[in-house]
C-alpha cells in the first residue's frame, strides 16, 4: 500500500508539473508556439544602414551634437534611435519638451537631413514612472482602467521603469485611444518603434506563483498570445501610416522564449540584449560595472552571449538581427572590444552602435575612430547584397545569416564566411567549409577547403572569407575600404570572383525591380551578362593577369577605358548602361 501511495503521489506531482509547463506556462518554447511564425517582412533598405544611439544623455541637444560629430568625422549614420525617457510618462507618447524642445520642428529637421528616427516604447500604461517628467500618473492610469483600456481590469505589475498595466490590444476602443496618443509623434515623421520587452511580464501573481493568463476584452489571453498581439499590432499600426515603417523587436536571447520573442513575420528588424561591456564575463573584462543602469530582464554577460544569441535567432528564421555594439551597459568600453564588436556587426543585418558609454568616437582613440569608420562604411556598402536576402527570405528563401561548422562561424549570405573573434586575442581558429576561399583583406591567394587553421588578425582586419565564384554588389562612395572611391558614387560596384558559372540578383529598394548579373568563366574568357533594370555599373573582377582584350557590347575597349591593378589582381570596368549588357574579358 505504501508503495502504491508513493507511486500515485509521484504520478500526481509529475502530472501537475507537466500541466503547469504546458498549459499554465504557455509562453515557453513548446511545439505549438514555435509554429506561429511566417516569413520575414520586407525590411526597408534604410534600416540596413548604420544606426546610432546612446543612453547617458537623453536630450535633443546631445543627439544633435553626436550627429554633428559623426558627420564631421565622416562616419555614416542613417537611423537615430531615441531611447527612454523621451515621453512625459510611460506610455503617453507626449514628448517631454524640456528634453526635446519644439519636437515637431526637430523631428522634421532630422528628416530633412536624411535621418530616420526610431522611438522607444512598451505596452505599459503606468501609474508610476520612475524616470520621466511626470512620475505619479495615478489619475491617468485609473481613467484608462475605468474605460476598459487595460487588460485584467487594470491589474498592475512592477517593471524596470515603474508600475502599471497592459494596454488591451483586443479592445477597439482601447486601440482608438492608444493610436490617438501615438498620432502626434507619427505626424512628426517617426519611422519606427523600438518595442521593448514588457509583454513578457504579462501575468497575474497567485502568491509566489506566476499565473500567465489575464482577462482581456476578447477573453482570456496567455503571455504568448499577448506578446504576439503586441508585436503584430504595433507593426501593422505603423505600416498603416508609413509603408516604410519598421519595428525593432526582440529575437531570441538568454534562454528566454526559445520559440522567439516576436513572430518572425512581424519582426522587420530584431536585436538581442542586454549585454554589458564585457568579452565574456566580469572577470576577464577589467572593467568595473556601472550601477543604476536600466536593464530589462536582468543584464547578461557580454560579447560572446550576443554572438550566440544572434546565431540562434538566425537558425530559428529571423532575418535582420543585431546587438548593441560594444554592449548596452557598463562604465567604460574597452577599445579592442568596441572594434571587434563593430567588425562582427558589419556582417549582421542590423548595425546598431549604441547604449551606455562614450559613443563620440573622436573622443576615444584615433585607432578606434579610423577602424570603426572603415567598417561602418563597409557595412553601408554591403546594403545591396543584404537587401537581396531581405527579398529572398520574404519569399520563403534563406535568411541573411546561417550558422555553419566552427566556433560561432556563419555564412553571411551565400558567399561570405565569417569566423567571429570572440575573445580579446588577435589569433583565432578558422574552419573553412569545402570549396575554394579567399581572405577578404588580401584576396590574392586561394585556400582549398575543408581546412582548419589558426591565424592572427590585426585590429584593422577580420576573419572574412569569400567563396570562389562570388558576385557581391556594393554601393561605394568612399575610399576607406579600398574597393572604390568618390568616383564610384551613383554606380553599382560588382565585386566578382569568377569560377565556372555564378549569378546574383539585386533589387530596386522601392519597386523591387530586379537586375541579374550572370558570370561564366572558361580557360580563355570571362563572360558577364546582365538582364533586367538598367544600372550604371562598375565591374570589379578578380583576375591574375592583364586581359588580352575586352569587348563591351561588342566594342573593343582601349587601354584607357579600363584599369588593371596587377598588385591587387583586379580589373575595373565602368559601364553607364548595364541593361542587357554583355562583356567578354579574354584571358
Amino acid at each position: 500500500m505504501k508503495k502504491f501511495l508513493k507511486y500515485t503521489l509521484i504520478c500526481l506531482v509529475s502530472l501537475l508539473i507537466i500541466s503547469y509547463f504546458y498549459f499554465i506556462l504557455p509562453f515557453w518554447g513548446i511545439p505549438f508556439n514555435a509554429q506561429r511564425h511566417g516569413n520575414p517582412p520586407l525590411t526597408p533598405a534604410w534600416a540596413l544602414e548604420c544606426w546610432l544611439w546612446e543612453d547617458d544623455n537623453n536630450t535633443s541637444a546631445y543627439a544633435d551634437t553626436l550627429l554633428q560629430g559623426y558627420a564631421k568625422h565622416d562616419i555614416p549614420v542613417r537611423t537615430l534611435l531615441i531611447d527612454s525617457p523621451w515621453s512625459q510618462r510611460y506610455n503617453d507618447f507626449n514628448v517631454d519638451e524640456e528634453k526635446y524642445p519644439e519636437p515637431q520642428k526637430w523631428f522634421k529637421d532630422l528628416q530633412n537631413r536624411g535621418y530616420r528616427t526610431i522611438l522607444w516604447m512598451t505596452s505599459m500604461v503606468d501609474s508610476h514612472s520612475k524616470d520621466t517628467k511626470v512620475k505619479d500618473s495615478t489619475p491617468w492610469f485609473n481613467a484608462a482602467a475605468k474605460n476598459g483600456y487595460l487588460v485584467g481590469s487594470g491589474n498592475q505589475i512592477k517593471w524596470w521603469k515603474g508600475k502599471g498595466g497592459f494596454i488591451d490590444y483586443t479592445n477597439p476602443k482601447a486601440m482608438k485611444w492608444w493610436k490617438g496618443m501615438q498620432k502626434e509623434v507619427m505626424d512628426y515623421g517617426v519611422d519606427g518603434w523600438k518595442l521593448d520587452g514588457t509583454c513578457t511580464l504579462f501575468r497575474q501573481q497567485l502568491g509566489p506563483i506566476p499565473f500567465l493568463y489575464q482577462k482581456a476584452f476578447a477573453g482570456w489571453l496567455t503571455t504568448r498570445q499577448y506578446m504576439d498581439l503586441y508585436y503584430r499590432n504595433e507593426y501593422a499600426n505603423g505600416l498603416a501610416v508609413n509603408p516604410e515603417f519598421i519595428t525593432l523587436a526582440r529575437a531570441m536571447d538568454r534562454g528566454y522564449h526559445p520559440e522567439g520573442f516576436a513572430p518572425i513575420d512581424a519582426a522587420p528588424v530584431t536585436w538581442v540584449g542586454d549585454q554589458k561591456h564585457y568579452w565574456q564575463s566580469k572577470t576577464d573584462s577589467g572593467i568595473k560595472e556601472e550601477k543604476g543602469k536600466d536593464i530589462a530582464l536582468d543584464g547578461v554577460q557580454g560579447f560572446e552571449s550576443a554572438i550566440e544569441s544572434i546565431l540562434k535567432s538566425a537558425a530559428l528564421g529571423y532575418n535582420i538581427i543585431g546587438s548593441d555594439i560594444a554592449g548596452f551597459s557598463g562604465d567604460k568600453i574597452p577599445p579592442r572590444l568596441y572594434i571587434r564588436w563593430t567588425q562582427f556587426s558589419t556582417f549582421c543585418g542590423l548595425f546598431m552602435n549604441g547604449g551606455h558609454g562614450e559613443r563620440a568616437l573622436w573622443k576615444r582613440s584615433a585607432q578606434e575612430l579610423e577602424i570603426i569608420r572603415k567598417f561602418s562604411w563597409l557595412h553601408t556598402e554591403l546594403v545591396p547584397y543584404m537587401y537581396h536576402f531581405v527579398v529572398k527570405a520574404n519569399k520563403g528563401g534563406r535568411v541573411l545569416q546561417k550558422p555553419v561548422e566552427g566556433k560561432f562561424h556563419y555564412m553571411f549570405g551565400d558567399d561570405l564566411l565569417i569566423a567571429p573573434i570572440y575573445k580579446d586575442e588577435t589569433q583565432t581558429e578558422v574552419q573553412l567549409p569545402e570549396g575554394k576561399w579567399r581572405y577578404w583583406f588580401n584576396d590574392n591567394d586561394v585556400l582549398q577547403g575543408p581546412l582548419t587553421f589558426q591565424k592572427a588578425f590585426p585590429l584593422d582586419e577580420y576573419p572574412v572569407y569569400v567563396k570562389e565564384g562570388a558576385v557581391i554588389p556594393m554601393n561605394i562612395s568612399r575610399a576607406y575600404t579600398g574597393l572604390g572611391d568618390s568616383t564610384s558614387t551613383d554606380f553599382l560596384t560588382w565585386l566578382i570572383y569568377p569560377s565556372d558559372k555564378s549569378e546574383f540578383t539585386v533589387y530596386d529598394t522601392k519597386t523591387r525591380q530586379s537586375t541579374t548579373l550572370f558570370v561564366t568563366k572558361s580557360s580563355t574568357v570571362i563572360s558577364l551578362n546582365t538582364e533586367g533594370k538598367s544600372l550604371p555599373s562598375i565591374y570589379n573582377i578578380h583576375m591574375t593577369g592583364r586581359p588580352k582584350k575586352i569587348l563591351l557590347d561588342g566594342k573593343t575597349l582601349s587601354n584607357n577605358e579600363f584599369k588593371f591593378d596587377a598588385i591587387k589582381q583586379r580589373l575595373t570596368i565602368k559601364y553607364q548602361n548595364a541593361e542587357n549588357a554583355t562583356c567578354q574579358v579574354y584571358l
